[in-house]
């Protein structure tokens, strides 16, 4: 049960208005646990039109994600590193990371479990078996799989304490004139839409460099390392100083002259330490060939490198 005590600052606002902008549901949801008497103030019964006052407590019940049956698939995926305790792949664009309720196979866990048959950590539960770390879907690239539980915990203490060096390249729209350049903005939910993050000022601290690879008259080629790991971060942060990156259908149109759709965002590299051995490992993963095809188009074209 999650409990929340409303502050005298938020005294008036509808109920379901309110937790919609303090925790990860949208309204509809809220509404519905409000319905179910899922959501209750000082221990009553609610309606969503009710005006919260100080001191009261909010109780919501959480609600356990749904389990699925989990099935090997034999999906070919790039293994760029592999031993008894981590196996390093580069996942394919348009291929969601783990099973959901719209994704129930098809995913790279899915692949994965055919790989590494039963080796995989437990820790991520039965949902997203040795997953330490995520790419959108249609974010391609470097990711690593833990194979084993001590893999797991130790891998995510790394992330955790940003000691994993990651490097992506983005193809933005726009001419960015600074031939490097740094983010600080920190990033929270959206409080239009619950899908989405933006800059907040109540947000999470998040923090990205770029520096220029190649530019044209009207698109720019990306190098990008982030020092945190928030979700969506590089979209957000390139989206907010008015360079969306080419394809993305969130944080921006999505329209192109090359009709690509879903973000042009590949996870180069990464470096980190082995969980187990501790040695220094660099892996790093090709572009998808139509990444570089665009590239090769606007050096040929209006392009020039810096």
């Amino acid at each position: 049960m999650n409990k929340i005590k409303v502050e005298k600052i938020d005294e008036g606002k509808r109920v379901d208005s309110y937790l919609a902008e303090n925790i990860e549901l949208s309204r509809t949801n809220i509404q519905r646990l409000i319905e179910e008497k899922k959501i209750l103030i000082n221990n009553n019964k609610t309606k969503a039109s009710y005006k919260i006052q100080e001191d009261d407590e909010i109780s919501i019940e959480e609600e356990k994600p749904k389990e699925i049956s989990l099935k090997a698939q034999d999906i070919p995926i790039q293994v760029l590193y592999e031993d008894n305790d981590i196996i390093v792949v580069n996942k394919p664009k348009g291929m969601v990371v783990h099973p959901a309720n719209g994704n129930p196979d098809g995913t790279l866990v899915n692949a994965i479990m055919a790989i590494c048959k039963d080796s995989l950590s437990g820790i991520g539960g039965e949902i997203r078996p040795g997953i330490v770390h995520r790419l959108d879907k249609d974010t391609s690239g470097v990711l690593i799989i833990a194979k084993n539980d001590k893999s797991h915990i130790q891998m995510s203490e790394q992330i955790k304490n940003h000691e994993v060096e990651k490097t992506y390249i983005a193809l933005v729209k726009g001419f960015v004139k600074e031939n490097e350049g740094t983010i600080n903005m920190p990033i929270g939910r959206s409080t239009k839409d619950r899908k989405k993050m933006a800059v907040s000022k109540d947000g999470k601290n998040a923090i990205t460099h770029f520096k220029v690879l190649e530019r044209s008259k009207d698109y720019t080629l990306l190098e990008v390392k982030i020092e945190t790991g928030r979700t969506h971060q590089i979209r957000v942060h390139l989206s907010e100083i008015g360079y969306p990156i080419v394809g993305d259908e969130v944080y921006s149109s999505g329209k192109n002259k090359w009709g690509i759709k879903g973000q042009c965002l590949h996870a180069k590299s990464l470096k980190f330490k082995h969980p187990i051995t501790e040695k220094q490992l660099y892996i790093e993963a090709e572009l998808p060939e139509y990444f570089e095809k665009i590239i090769s188009e606007l050096k040929e074209g209006l392009g020039g490198q810096v």
